[in-house]
């Protein structure tokens, strides 16, 4: 059995962030997307203090643009379907070992050339050991603390459009043999509207060795039971819940979005927060940066990232140091 994933919080060598690079999937979106994952990347690599900054395009044109942007990040220019590396790169376990697991886009919604042999890829030109793995597992859909334990959602992780047949246990034997996860805290839903069918990553994340952070509902929140549900599953399966702020009720196009802080990333260096314009980005930004006193948190717009479907945690996959 490999050795678990290493936390976020530890030490990396490099992350790989995706760059948008498909004008018909972005259309208006596409150079303020760009935009934002620019400064996303600059604040990871924080001056040279966080990590390497390796930007993926898809092709020449998106990789021109991409070193525009970011001239202080290593330029990859391999295919892809779309930005999302959280849930397309390997995973990388406490041994180094890069884990490739199979893709169907997100159930079949999004099926895109390339995303299901990226994250090989991108593991083979960093010349890390690759081993491949025959059932769907997309990275946004566990958080794990480096212990073993790791928590999921029971919507997405069981979803009979990702691997039909395979019941919890299942699951739970996979995810202990294949990365070390012997102790699987199951959440029920994830948030609402979020294309993933409800990635963890949106609604829950360790902070700590058994402590994870769960929104606290704002008024009017359109997750305050999916924030309720997953607050009391965590206590009484043993974690500590800290709460933090939740952005409420965010609209695009008069739809409500999956807009979520705890889509932030950890870096080096740095905690970067997505921010939406919502009356509580501040709160969060301090109430995210409060649990990691050794770097300095910032608050970053992602709202064209979030017209995806995703934020910074999810267009990014860390490599360990």
């Amino acid at each position: 059995m490999p050795s678990p994933p290493p936390p976020e919080w530890a030490p990396h060598a490099a992350v790989w962030i995706g760059f948008p690079s498909h004008p018909e999937l972005w259309a208006d979106d596409l150079a303020p997307a760009r935009a934002e994952v620019a400064a996303f990347a600059r604040a990871v690599h924080a001056e040279g203090r966080g990590e390497q900054v390796l930007l993926v395009a898809a092709d020449a044109e998106a990789a021109a643009a991409a070193r525009d942007a970011a001239p202080f990040a290593r330029v990859v220019v391999e295919p892809f379907g779309d930005i999302w590396l959280r849930d397309t790169a390997a995973i990388l376990d406490g041994d180094g070992a890069a884990h490739d697991f199979a893709f169907n886009g997100w159930g079949g919604k999004y099926d895109l050339p390339g995303d299901d042999t990226i994250g090989a890829r991108l593991a083979h030109a960093r010349g890390l050991r690759v081993t491949a793995h025959d059932w769907v597992l997309e990275g946004g859909a566990i958080d794990g603390d480096g212990t073993g334990l790791a928590i999921t959602t029971a919507q997405c992780l069981l979803n009979p459009n990702r691997n039909p047949g395979l019941r919890q246990p299942a699951i739970a034997e996979r995810l202990r043999a294949d990365l070390g996860l012997d102790r699987i805290v199951w959440l029920g839903d994830g948030l609402r509207h979020d294309h993933t069918d409800g990635h963890v990553d949106n609604l829950a994340r360790f902070v700590a060795p058994n402590t994870v952070a769960i929104p606290a509902p704002a008024e009017n929140d359109p997750n305050w039971q999916v924030y309720q549900h997953a607050a009391r599953d965590a206590q009484a399966a043993g974690l500590t819940v800290v709460p933090v702020p939740s952005p409420g009720r965010v609209l695009r196009d008069e739809e409500i979005v999956p807009a979520s802080y705890m889509n932030f990333y950890i870096g080096n260096a740095v905690v970067v927060v997505p921010l939406y314009g919502a009356p509580a980005d501040d709160a969060a930004v301090a109430a995210i940066g409060a649990l990691f006193p050794g770097r300095a948190a910032i608050g970053l717009r992602a709202d064209h990232i979030l017209t995806g479907g995703g934020s910074f945690h999810c267009i990014s996959q860390q490599v360990p140091a």
